[in-house]
Formats: structure tokens, C-alpha cells, sequence
């Protein structure tokens, strides 16, 4: 079986497409963030004062890392943490002012490169893509 028959290597390749894609993009917007910062960010937006195993969960991220994606984003002065009042070993993680203002500026950037990303395909074609990737994700994501 050739490679470019095999979903798994045109998975990688398209992912590899859509990294570059959002950095291109969002780097031309003035942004320095990842697509896995932008995604931390929007899950903050949505879950504020959420602990790292949940912020991991919601955007399907290794748990083992998540740490080191959210100091990146402390850095930054973009997130806050503090120790949870529920639960001593957990950490709370919320954005900050400015971390608002980041995602709110950088939504309509990276909803905009969504269609750079499928660009070949037309509308209901990417409609179709996407309907099958969220079903081939699981029943978590299928509409």
C-alpha cells in the first residue's frame, strides 16, 4: 500500500499543512502564539478558572504537558494560576486581561485561515470533510 493511500500519513501531512497555515497566518496578524496556546486560550475563554487536567482534556493535549504549555502562556502575562480553594493539589488557570484581548483580536485571524486550510475543496465539500473528521473522531465530536 502506497503512503498516500494511508489516512494516517494524510493526516500527518494535513496537520503539518494546518500548523503552518496558522502560524503563517497569525504571525502576518502579529501574533505569537501556537495553534495549541490559541487553543488553551479559547478554552479558558469558554471554562474560565478551569484546573491544567481539564484545560488538557478540552483540547485532547497531553496531560504530562499541559504544564508547560500554560507557563509559555504565564510568561506571556497572558494566563493567571492560582491553587484551587476545592482541591489543594489542583492548579486554576484563567486568562488575563490581556489574554482576553489576545484571543478576542486572534478569533477572526484564525477563523479566517480555516478555509485557507481547505482551500481545495469546495464548500460542500468541506462541509463533508468535516462532518466525516468529527464522526472519525468519535461520537465526542460527531454532529
Amino acid at each position: 500500500m502506497r503512503t498516500t493511500a494511508m489516512a494516517g500519513h494524510l493526516i500527518r501531512r494535513l496537520h503539518q499543512f494546518s500548523t503552518q497555515v496558522f502560524l503563517e497566518k497569525t504571525r502576518a496578524a502579529g501574533f505569537d502564539l501556537t495553534s495549541v496556546q490559541f487553543a488553551a486560550l479559547d478554552a479558558l475563554r469558554a471554562h474560565p478558572g478551569i484546573d491544567q487536567a481539564r484545560l488538557s482534556t478540552l483540547i485532547a493535549y497531553d496531560r504530562a504537558t499541559i504544564g508547560g504549555v500554560v507557563d509559555r502562556l504565564e510568561r506571556k502575562g497572558l494566563v493567571s494560576r492560582e491553587i484551587s480553594a476545592r482541591d489543594r493539589r489542583a492548579r486554576e488557570v484563567r486568562l488575563t486581561d490581556e489574554g482576553r484581548a489576545v484571543v478576542a483580536a486572534m478569533t477572526p485571524v484564525v477563523e479566517a485561515l480555516q478555509d485557507d486550510i481547505v482551500a481545495n475543496l469546495s464548500a460542500s465539500e468541506r462541509a463533508s470533510f468535516l462532518a466525516m473528521a468529527r464522526k472519525a473522531l468519535g461520537p465526542d465530536l460527531a454532529e
